[in-house]
């Protein structure tokens, strides 16, 4: 890779050592998300940066009016208070985008388990698109996500830190992330814990395991049945890859 990263341990008791597909899951347009905001405040900016091809391809961003009371603690990390939101419409009304861009990949999360909280409370479905770990099925669910934490935690087993900040050090992708901040991210929010910022950061993260040639084969199923830490619910999704 180029990085300072140990080798990725492929073998993982046999879960890499499937037959590999025809297509490559860096062939599929994937959604890496990213919400700043609780279960309190409601979602208070979001961030989300298609790839595709190993290339970062478009990227979405803006503010959100709160649904609820933000905490001093939580302006504290990530900058937004209700001056910074007074006139912003709801995240609420960004239903058909978030559906639309559902349709046409996995979404990709840091640790995805607070945005798929976070997106379920304003919506707890979506509209019938791909399940994209089971082939030629439909779901009405956000996920399976695609999980660069859980990802980087099983083919770095070495790794100190699975910090988001951590890991783009450790992976030497500050300068091209401050670079695409700069096309892209508001001048005031091209730090980490602003949406968009942080969703250039995990879709680099997710670029860079292309760069090794055993993980780049892997399919979108694959991917996918790796980014879940559940046994029951990976073996459920690995049969579905595998039949």
């Amino acid at each position: 890779m180029g990085r300072n990263l140990p080798q990725a341990g492929l073998d993982m008791g046999g879960q890499l050592c499937w037959l590999a597909a025809p297509m490559s899951w860096t062939e599929q347009p994937i959604h890496f998300v990213d919400f700043e905001g609780s279960l309190t405040s409601g979602l208070l900016e979001y961030g989300v940066v298609t790839l595709h091809a190993g290339r970062v391809v478009a990227v979405r961003s803006r503010l959100c009016r709160p649904a609820g009371r933000i905490r001093v603690e939580d302006t504290a990390v990530h900058g937004l208070g209700e001056a910074d939101l007074a006139g912003c419409a709801p995240f609420a009304d960004e239903f058909e985008d978030f559906a639309a861009l559902r349709a046409t990949g996995p979404l990709a999360a840091h640790f995805a388990g607070a945005e798929n909280s976070l997106l379920k409370s304003v919506w707890p479905y979506g509209r019938a698109a791909p399940d994209f770990a089971r082939p030629g099925e439909t779901t009405q669910e956000w996920g399976p996500w695609i999980d660069t934490g859980a990802l980087y935690r099983q083919f770095y087993p070495r790794l100190e830190s699975l910090r988001l900040t951590d890991l783009v050090a450790a992976c030497s992708l500050q300068e091209e992330l401050e670079a695409l901040a700069g096309q892209h991210c508001p001048a005031t929010r091209r730090k980490y814990h602003a949406a968009a910022y942080d969703a250039l950061a995990g879709s680099l993260l997710l670029a860079s395991l292309a760069r090794e040639p055993r993980l780049a084969l892997l399919t979108t199923p694959q991917l996918l049945a790796l980014s879940t830490l559940d046994g029951g619910k990976r073996d459920a999704l690995q049969q579905g890859s595998l039949f």
